[in-house]
């Protein structure tokens, strides 16, 4: 099973490759993995320099309209020089990246085949301009939303950075993520389709799915859960796996386990 993976804002394809390892350890050896970089340098995400120093890129400078649908263009280029794959794994921005691809797809061009079977969602969700662009009911609340989680995210970001740079302060037995104040969610409970943080799913065209398998990983303690829950239910056949940490990838033997048996799962239905 060969297996594209896109990183996140900030990172690089060597950064995704170690963020991976411990569950890619997992798999059987006829899985491959292409990482590869974005086209657009950036900064570094916030606290990634301390760890990796490597270069850092971006799938688009800004997430305009125009940007995103160029990406789509240099996403599709690549794939066919160097495709084919039968999944692909996103992280983050990967994910807005590959979500928007797909929606927009099965929106405008449904009788045209995609360039894989499925996809691997991690703690990523949907531009909520690329939904308006499509024609899609998008209410004030959804972006009260996701600009709010965007500066939970941001918040949190800079005071790992600012940890990274005093490990000191690191205490044992607590997790990086586990004082993140002011969630939006409760990952106990799973919102109602009429009102997905903003968006009512009850609301929305048939056309507005994505119909190949997909997997979506996320973090209980996640600021931006709600955008990977918005985007699973953009899905019809998925599978949804809380890894109770961050917007990260845990690298924790279970935690691993579990989602090199997502990538089994897909495996089996593709």
């Amino acid at each position: 099973m060969r297996v594209l993976g896109l990183h996140g804002q900030g990172t690089s394809a060597f950064i995704m490759k170690s963020q991976t390892a411990a569950f890619r350890a997992k798999l059987p050896s006829n899985y491959t993995f292409d990482f590869v970089d974005a086209p657009f340098h950036c900064s570094p995400a916030p606290g990634i320099k301390v760890l990796f120093d490597s270069g850092h890129y971006t799938w688009w400078p800004k997430p305009t309209i125009n940007a995103i649908r160029s990406s789509h263009l240099w996403l599709t280029d690549y794939i066919e020089a160097h495709g084919p794959y039968d999944a692909v794994i996103c992280f983050s921005q990967g994910c807005s990246l590959v979500g928007s691809f797909l929606l927009y797809h099965y929106m405008q061009h449904p009788d045209e085949p995609l360039p894989f079977k499925a996809a691997v969602f991690i703690c990523g969700g949907l531009p909520l301009p690329v939904l308006e662009d499509l024609g899609l009911p998008v209410s004030a609340r959804a972006y009260e939303v996701n600009e709010a989680t965007v500066a939970l995210l941001k918040q949190k970001a800079g005071a790992l950075t600012d940890l990274a740079k005093n490990l000191d302060r690191i205490k044992p037995g607590v997790g990086l993520w586990d004082d993140v104040e002011g969630l939006l969610h409760d990952p106990a409970h799973m919102p109602d389709e009429k009102d997905v943080f903003g968006l009512d799913f009850t609301k929305m065209p048939e056309t507005a799915r994505i119909k190949i398998p997909t997997a979506h990983i996320y973090g209980a303690k996640d600021p931006r859960w709600p955008a990977s829950v918005q985007l699973a239910h953009f899905c019809e056949e998925r599978v949804m796996y809380d890894h109770g940490g961050g917007h990260d990838i845990p690298r924790s033997t279970d935690v691993s386990v579990r989602i090199a048996g997502i990538f089994e799962k897909l495996a089996r239905e593709i």
